[in-house]
């Protein structure tokens, strides 16, 4: 047996744990993820407006803007929990899975859905309270999106923090395959 023997269990479990995307390629598939959802929210925006009779964009904002967040919480808990993947998170071979590298359960998905709010949420809420509109808003969202992806530098496994709260990880989909149910 040679010395290196005893450590073998270790460097199989390390092997067997794939590493978080870079978080440039994870900032790619957002960018791409922000790009493919204006045809879904535009989309979804006129199916409200016509089966509302809204006439007006001021006129049902608030009720919009909840149809909205529904709409894309449903995209992205059904994405999640179909294997993994959205179609920007395809483009880029990420995957999300949950900690124990298993199928993310739609109740999981959903809580992630929420917590990812946390990319917006603090730079909405700063914007709102400093009476802020127009560019100064944008400008302090990219501030905000970009200081939320730096603090991933500060988790163990460099996972967002909305990751670790709700028990999920992204992965690199090229190293952790989606896992095969057994079939009858």
């Amino acid at each position: 047996m040679t010395p290196a023997a005893p450590d073998a269990p270790h460097t199989l479990a390390a092997a067997a744990t794939p590493q978080a995307p870079s978080l440039t390629r994870r900032l790619a598939a957002f960018v791409y993820e922000g790009v493919l959802l204006f045809g879904v929210l535009m989309i979804a925006g006129f199916v409200y407006s016509v089966s509302t009779g809204m006439r007006h964009a001021l006129q049902g904002q608030a009720g919009l803007q909840a149809f909205l967040f529904v709409v894309l919480g449903l995209y992205f808990t059904w994405f999640w929990t179909h294997g993994g993947q959205t179609v920007a998170m395809k483009a880029w071979h990420v995957r999300l899975v949950d900690a124990q590298g298993q199928p993310v359960r739609p109740a999981r998905a959903a809580l992630r859905y929420v917590l990812s709010w946390l990319w917006f949420a603090p730079a909405l809420l700063a914007a709102h309270l400093a009476g802020l509109h127009g560019g100064s808003v944008y400008g302090l969202l990219m501030v905000g999106v970009l200081a939320y992806a730096a603090l991933s530098r500060l988790h163990p496994g460099r996972q967002f923090w909305h990751d670790a709260v709700c028990g999920t990880r992204l992965v690199d989909a090229r190293q952790h395959p989606v896992p095969r149910t057994a079939t009858p």
